[in-house]
């Protein structure tokens, strides 16, 4: 399994992102205690992901996808967000 940074950025306010948001929980264990920012651990690749993430995005939207390394530090995330990031990074 891979870890990736799901990075979006949702331009039209009061939009429901709710089934975007659902997708990404579908790819696996997932993190997300930063506002535009998710994590999943999964055995899809980054292509895959934006391909099943961008039918929920509006056409001004933006969406980064970046596997991640082992390599990781943190300021101000809670104990269970820190718990997550040693146990999959």
């Amino acid at each position: 399994m891979t870890v990736y940074s799901i990075s979006y950025d949702l331009h039209d306010p009061g939009q429901d992102y709710e089934e975007l948001h659902e997708e990404i929980k579908d790819f696996g264990a997932w993190w997300h205690h930063l506002e535009s920012t998710w994590l999943v651990d999964t055995s899809s690749t980054a292509s895959k992901i934006v391909d099943e993430l961008s039918p929920h995005l509006d056409s001004n939207d933006e969406l980064l996808v970046t596997r991640l390394s082992g390599s990781w530090a943190s300021w101000g995330i809670n104990d269970s967000g820190n718990d997550w990031l040693h146990e999959h990074l």
